[in-house]
């Protein structure tokens, strides 16, 4: 199923297959830096695919040629002129609207269609999963404009690629391109620029034809922080049981037995 996009200020909802959410940044004339519209736009567009029973997959990509560079800098540079209650206020709502996005039960893709920088960065590694056209360069670059990292980067990207590869980037401040994201950990596949999006769009379709509720405390419980084993273990066996009961489990083994593709209805 194809539709329309959805038009809000510097942003586009699509609903290119079935279950899928395409979510795209839309202000390729400043390289989808995350204006106050687009903000906006974003807190109101994760607001409604929250309570979207269709949706089963989400992925956010940018217009143009890149996915975002991140902050508006003309508002950083006037800014210096607040108090910093009013600017740590500021800055609390921001972070907080965008890495909502990590909040959503269904899984995300973030497909990096070109440059994520700083705080377009932020948004790629609050989704579960990120794909990077060929040539896409990625970096976590406040340093070199003399601020200190935000968007939760301090915690998303160790948590990502580890610590040691994390205070690479973030104290040299330096943007790796696709081949060495990959290497890293940042991203899980690289794809050719050309059928980027289609490419990543089925694997989307993928995941949105898998049981929702089975996907959706997956998800949960991935998102967990595990201290141990034994603590996922309890973890499992409480969420588990809960798809037992399921009709898509019934589904999922008639189809299985029936060497057909299962239709998973949520229930």
């Amino acid at each position: 199923m194809s539709s329309a996009p959805e038009s809000l200020a510097h942003l586009r909802i699509e609903r290119p297959v079935d279950g899928v959410a395409l979510v795209t940044l839309d202000n390729p004339d400043q390289m989808n830096a995350m204006s106050d519209e687009m903000t906006r736009s974003w807190a109101a567009a994760i607001a409604d695919l929250r309570t979207d029973a269709s949706v089963r997959c989400v992925v956010v990509t940018g217009a143009g040629r890149a996915f975002s560079a991140g902050g508006n800098t003309t508002w950083l540079a006037e800014s210096g002129a607040l108090p910093t209650p009013a600017l740590r206020d500021q800055m609390l709502a921001f972070y907080r609207t965008w890495l909502a996005v990590r909040d959503l039960e269904v899984p995300t893709i973030a497909a990096v269609n070109g440059a994520a920088v700083g705080a377009g960065l932020g948004i790629a590694l609050a989704c579960d999963i990120r794909y990077a056209a060929a040539g896409a360069k990625l970096g976590a670059s406040f340093v070199k404009l003399g601020l200190h990292p935000g968007m939760g980067i301090s915690y998303l990207l160790p948590e990502v690629v580890g610590d040691a590869a994390a205070r690479d980037l973030l104290l040299t401040g330096r943007l790796v391109e696709a081949d060495e994201a990959l290497r890293l950990g940042l991203v899980s596949r690289v794809i050719e620029r050309d059928g980027f999006l289609d490419e990543v769009l089925a694997t989307a379709a993928q995941v949105a034809a898998n049981a929702p509720l089975a996907t959706r405390y997956a998800k949960v419980t991935l998102r967990r922080q595990r201290t141990s084993l034994d603590e996922t273990l309890q973890v499992e066996a409480l969420a588990q049981p809960i798809t037992f009961g399921t009709e898509d489990l019934q589904e999922g083994i008639a189809a299985v037995q029936a060497r057909r593709s299962p239709t998973f209805t949520g229930k």
